[in-house]
């Protein structure tokens, strides 16, 4: 999961930036979805990648409008089998 943290006056830019270039992904990632709060500032987005260092060649495609952190996540069937060790 990311967080992005929008850069408050670069807000209008960021969206700019998507609707002429996209999402700007390089292979290896893929986006799922994403969800922005009420007021404009934060998305929290499902990204796959098949590594750190591919997720951070994609921020840095927007690091200069938002901050981001990377939560690394599983699926709730992967939780279950670690837990159980299944």
């Amino acid at each position: 999961m990311i967080i992005e943290r929008f850069y408050p006056d670069k807000v209008k830019e960021l969206y700019q930036r998507f609707e002429e270039k996209g999402r700007l992904l390089p292979t290896g990632v893929q986006y799922i979805n994403s969800w922005i709060d009420e007021k404009v500032e934060i998305c929290y987005q499902v990204m796959e990648s098949e590594s750190i260092e591919k997720l951070q060649e994609w921020i840095n495609n927007w690091n200069d409008l938002a901050a981001f952190e990377i939560i690394p996540v599983i699926s709730s069937a992967q939780a279950k089998a670690k837990v159980f060790l299944i």
